[in-house]
């Protein structure tokens, strides 16, 4: 069910929790991945991601999805400007946590409060879930450990050169993690 959030710019955003691959879905969500890998964020892809690949790897994603996997769009009156998920933890004596993985704005909605919104909602849809403690990881110095840190993640440390970014310079990745309660 989408929920509707107002931005700073008071731009309506709509947040909805998908489950199926469409290809509108998957188009939109390409194009998130392709203009966050542009502009250099580090989400596992280099530059050389082409759209085919984006294309094909959020197809996996839905396919490969857990029952418990939340995957979050925002969207405003152009389309698709934001996604998260959360993946649950499949050891059997970790059921109780889960990982935030993808955060991504596209540049023409950057600064309109939509991460926020997302991890929001995300912390709600793993309060459904009862999830009561989410771990993720980022790059040391970026945009979103600062909106980390605003929302109340825990830092626990860093690790120097833990993954390459876009560009293939080095990226020292920060580690978080948030206790919250179940529903």
């Amino acid at each position: 069910m989408p929920v509707a959030r107002q931005d700073r710019e008071a731009h309506p955003i709509t947040i909805e929790r998908v489950t199926r691959a469409t290809d509108d879905l998957v188009n939109g969500l390409t194009a998130v991945l392709m203009d966050a890998v542009a502009s250099g964020a580090g989400v596992s892809f280099m530059s050389d991601l082409t759209s085919d690949t984006a294309g094909e790897w959020w197809r996996q994603t839905f396919a490969e999805a857990a029952p418990r996997t939340v995957i979050l769009v925002a969207r405003d009156a152009d389309g698709i400007v934001g996604t998260v998920q959360l993946q649950a933890a499949w050891q059997p004596n970790q059921l109780h946590r889960a990982d935030v993985a993808k955060l991504m704005v596209h540049r023409r909605a950057r600064g309109r409060g939509v991460a926020r919104a997302l991890m929001q909602e995300l912390e709600h849809q793993a309060r459904q879930q009862q999830f009561t403690l989410l771990l993720l990881d980022t790059c040391k110095d970026s945009a979103a450990e600062r909106l980390y840190v605003s929302l109340g993640w825990i830092r626990v440390g860093e690790v120097p050169d833990f993954a390459l970014n876009p560009d293939g310079s080095w990226c020292t990745t920060v580690f978080f993690y948030k206790r919250i309660d179940a529903a």
